[in-house]
């Protein structure tokens, strides 16, 4: 049982959040003064003089040890070792500083301060809040004693330099409007201290309050010159001075500093600040980092290399991030670009670029060495000393870069490259990624105006997304709408969201997102060894997955795995593909509708049907595979054969299943599209078992009825009646009864159509199950004896042993429990001989629903242990999440309460991550005392 000390406040001593009893101001004093160097050993001396002051009585040392023993006494119950330890000349407090709010707080604080240096912004701004809620009033209140007062001063100027850390954070976070109203009132209570009075004057400045701002200052002056009879710091001084012009520098984390260059061959070459650039507070503190205090040499790497696709904002974020930190640079900023990604011109030669960059260094063209080695040479020693940032922008690649590192310690370097450049030396790497929607509408606000914005509100969240978070694309919108004030958002929203116009839209004069996109592209066909991903990008646009895979890919192609694999790997290298996970890719909504023109404007027609054909015939392939090994129903058969690879073993299968949701659900609606129809219908029907197994089978209405159609276009009947089997299922368990009864009823007749009569014993199962849950008992039972009558057992026995466990549901409901336990009771000791794992679990979970409603609840325990177990093993995840929560119900009723909660839970979870419930319908059925039985589990036996 952990003890917690309090002192930030009321003093407090909490064992199990209660708290224990403490009375005795020379008791509470000696924990104090233990407590504040908790798991050191404090002298007894100066606990004597520290407690007992200026006393000359001969027992003051036996007082202590009174003290000492009356402390053991209150705290040991509630710790499991001695609290106060006896050391050598003095006491030791064996209490983890954790456990001591001044301690923890100072922790937290710093481990705040070390996540801001990184760039964690939230999980500093976390840490700062945390360690702030730790203050409740005055430091070691009621103590009076001197030591007690130096302490309680100490921590209170720390807990002041904490509010003002946390405070230069949230300015950084955007977060002025409610810093303004914390920051008044920490100004009131020290009206002598700058520093929150400059953070106040910033966060009212930004709140769009600059008149207050003024007046922080005025207050500020007065009370410093009627008090101490000085003037504000230079500081204050310059942040008034900037509130008073609207200096646009105050849009910065904190009052940027700009240098003065009086010296004529110190260069200052950045290009303007981008007016509108919006967002990217993680991003700029990170480069702020790297490039170092601005009152001291930085520490780390010396290169900073930013990469991302083209148009993501490289370039715009490393001149914004310098603008601010240019003044920590007494000798100078020099800019190049090295149009590395430039369409139209060709990269920068490392010896053109050394000679711009001694030009900008101070020497004239007579001194710059002709010989690119001896020009490096210079540049080296020109730089040893020097204190200097270097912006090497839109590299191509690291050869380029390598001669243009500067060699001073002292020196800085920002790279931007769509190439993570990763072998660069003493680097750190910063990767760009799209805008997210709040920072890309506020984006699109700038650039439009705020007015057009506020009037279509759904409009602009409309093209925010068709924009996919690229800043190049924003800008694109903003000066097309800046050129077309007659058009309104929904003019241009309808405009893109033309797929086949989106690309021809985003191009506005020297602006265009195809050109930045093709430019890498076209680098990849230069190289040797990206001709195969330049190769492979239009026919990753044949497809329309959510991401790619190189066993996908390879398929795709017709290249060897190894090969397909090092293509994806070079495309992401070019930034036109993304990690989507482990050996999983996709592309940015913007580049595959490049990849996708390209497509058909590189391919011929029979080299594009071939192509998509292959990957089509991949998916159908491996699902068959899931399939079979999930539930081999002797019955299904995949439209082409099967290869003889196939998964080590069902966990596999299960985890290909998983990884592949998405794109297996795209591959059959593309499909539909495509040239061959037996393909669409074999992957409608093999997504059965690996989706029902999962729990999803339940999206598969819209896919099954489309398979119908093509089906009945072909004349495949028995593709159909499986079909319309199938659907009748799906609307079973979305509750739909009459819809599924209608589609059995319909499927019954196209069996009967097919020649397959025995195939109707699924379809009569059904009616069963559904008659069941509906409570037509005896309608049931016949449908599912008839279904028993047909069945052939040498085929299909482990449909016999379906039918019979759904006939256990239908004996308990009719109150004939015996018979439903001796029926239940057979088909658990068939076990394994009559179907999968799955089959197995079911059994064992219907015996454990025949137990429980004949209220032999020990045994239905027992029952449901094993079939949980069973069908967890098998990956029939929605069985599971179904006898989960009857075995829940069953320790409910035994008032095994917290085991109860334990089943309840682990089954709403199931069927939330199958989606047939919304986080928050889980969040409403778990805060129930009792939950109610979901949805999903009363559409199911």
């Amino acid at each position: 049982m952990a003890l917690e000390i309090r002192f930030l406040g009321p003093w407090q001593v909490l064992a199990a959040d209660e708290p224990v009893r403490f009375a005795g101001h020379r008791r509470i004093g000696v924990l104090a003064r233990l407590a504040l160097d908790a798991g050191q050993a404090v002298p007894t001396e100066r606990i004597l003089t520290d407690i007992w002051g200026d006393s000359s009585a001969a027992t003051v040392a036996k007082q202590l040890h009174i003290v000492i023993s009356k402390l053991r006494e209150i705290l040991g119950p509630h710790t499991t070792e001695e609290i106060v330890q006896t050391m050598p000349g003095g006491y030791r407090l064996a209490l983890e500083p954790d456990h001591i709010d001044a301690h923890l707080f100072i922790r937290l604080a710093k481990r705040a301060r070390t996540a801001q240096a990184q760039g964690a912004r939230d999980a500093a701004d976390a840490l700062f809040r945390k360690a702030l809620q730790l203050w409740r009033g005055e430091p070691l209140a009621g103590l009076t004693a001197p030591w007690a007062r130096i302490e309680a001063t100490r921590l209170e100027e720390i807990h002041r330099t904490v509010l003002e850390d946390h405070a230069d954070l949230r300015l950084a976070a955007g977060d002025h409007h409610s810093l303004a109203a914390d920051l008044a009132v920490h100004v009131r209570a020290h009206p002598l201290r700058e520093r929150p009075a400059a953070q106040l004057m910033l966060a009212l400045h930004r709140a769009g309050r600059p008149s207050e701002a003024l007046a922080v200052y005025q207050d500020t002056r007065r009370i410093m010159v009627s008090e101490l009879g000085i003037e504000p710091g230079a500081e204050l001084r310059r942040l008034h001075q900037a509130v008073l012009v609207k200096d646009p520098l105050l849009d910065l984390t904190t009052p940027a500093q700009q240098a003065t260059l009086s010296e004529p061959y110190i260069p200052a070459e950045l290009p303007a600040d981008t007016h509108a650039f919006t967002a990217r507070a993680t991003e700029i503190q990170r480069l702020r980092t790297a490039l170092g205090p601005a009152d001291g040499p930085a520490h780390g790497p010396t290169i900073t290399v930013i990469d991302g696709p083209g148009g993501i904002g490289k370039s715009a974020l490393t001149v914004h991030a310098a603008h601010a930190m240019a003044a920590r640079f007494t000798d100078g900023v020099i800019y190049l670009n090295l149009h590395g990604s430039t369409p139209g011109l060709d990269p920068l030669p490392p010896a053109q670029a050394l000679r711009h960059l001694l030009r900008s260094l101070g020497l004239d063209g007579a001194a710059v060495p002709a010989d690119p080695g001896e020009a490096a040479a210079r540049y080296r020693s020109l730089t040893a000393t020097c204190n200097l940032l270097v912006i090497l922008d839109n590299a191509r690649d690291a050869r380029q870069i390598r001669p243009l590192i500067p060699a001073g310690p002292g020196c800085r370097v920002l790279i931007t490259s769509r190439d993570p450049l990763a072998t660069l030396d003493n680097a750190r790497h910063l990767h760009l990624g799209t805008l997210n929607a709040a920072d890309a509408a506020a984006l699109l606000s700038r650039l439009a105006g705020p007015d057009r914005v506020r009037a279509e509100p759904q409009a602009a969240e409309r093209i925010v997304h068709l924009c996919g978070g690229f800043p190049l694309a924003l800008r694109i919108v903003g000066a097309r709408l800046a050129a077309r004030p007659d058009w309104t958002l929904s003019d241009l929203e309808v405009r893109l969201a033309d797929a086949t116009r989106r690309l021809d839209m985003l191009e506005y004069a020297d602006l265009a997102i195809r050109a930045s996109i093709a430019v890498s592209h076209h680098r990849l066909r230069e190289e040797p060894a990206g001709r195969d991903a330049a190769d492979l990008l239009p026919l990753l646009g044949l497809l329309g997955l959510p991401t790619h895979t190189p066993a996908a890919t390879a398929a795709l192609t017709g290249w060897p795995h190894h090969r397909a694999e090092a293509a994806l790997e070079r495309l992401q290298d070019a930034r036109l593909l993304e990690a989507a996970g482990p050996d999983r890719y996709q592309f940015h909504d913007l580049v595959g509708l490049y990849a996708r023109e390209r497509a058909h404007q590189d391919l011929s027609e029979e080299e594009r049907t071939a192509a998509v054909r292959r990957a089509l015939h991949h998916y159908l392939t491996t699902l068959w595979m899931a399939s079979t090994m999930l539930n081999s129903d002797p019955v299904l058969r995949c439209p082409v054969e099967l290869p003889d690879i196939t998964f080590k073993d069902l966990a596999e299968a299960e985890r290909w299943v998983q990884d592949e949701r998405d794109n297996l659900l795209a591959t059959a609606q593309q499909a539909f599209d495509g040239p061959d129809p037996a393909t669409a219908v074999g992957l409608a029907i093999g997504l059965h078992w690996p989706f029902c197994y999962q729990g999803w089978h339940t999206q598969l209405a819209d896919i099954y009825a489309h398979a119908i159609e093509v089906a009945d276009r072909i004349g495949a009947w028995e593709d159909k009646a499986q079909l319309r089997s199938f659907l009748g299922w799906v609307y079973r368990d979305q509750g739909r009864y009459d819809a599924a009864i209608a589609q059995l009823k319909t499927a019954l007749t196209g069996w009967d159509r097919a020649g397959l009569p025995r195939r109707k014993v699924g379809v009569l199962n059904n009616l069963g199950v559904i008659n069941t849950i509906v409570g037509r008992l005896d309608e049931a039972l016949g449908y599912l004896e008839s279904a028993l009558e047909l069945n052939d057992d040498a085929e299909r026995p482990g449909a016999t042993a379906t039918i019979r466990n759904n006939r256990v549901h239908v004996y308990y409901r009719q109150g004939r429990f015996d018979e439903a336990i001796a029926e239940a009771r057979q088909l658990v000791e068939l076990g394994p001989k009559a179907g999968p794992l799955a089959d197995a679990g079911i059994a064992h979970g219907s015996l454990g629903d025949a137990y429980r409603h004949a209220g032999r609840l020990p045994e239905a325990m027992e029952s449901y242990t094993t079939a949980v177990r069973l069908l967890r093993e098998s990956g029939y995840r929605l069985k599971e999440a179904v006898s989960r929560w009857w075995f829940g119900t069953t320790l409910h009723d035994l008032e095994r309460h917290g085991e109860a909660r334990k089943q309840w839970e682990d089954s709403v979870r199931l069927l939330r991550d199958a989606r047939l419930l919304t986080p928050r319908e889980a969040t409403e059925i778990i805060a129930q005392a009792v939950p109610e039985t979901p949805q999903p589990i009363k559409n199911m036996l």
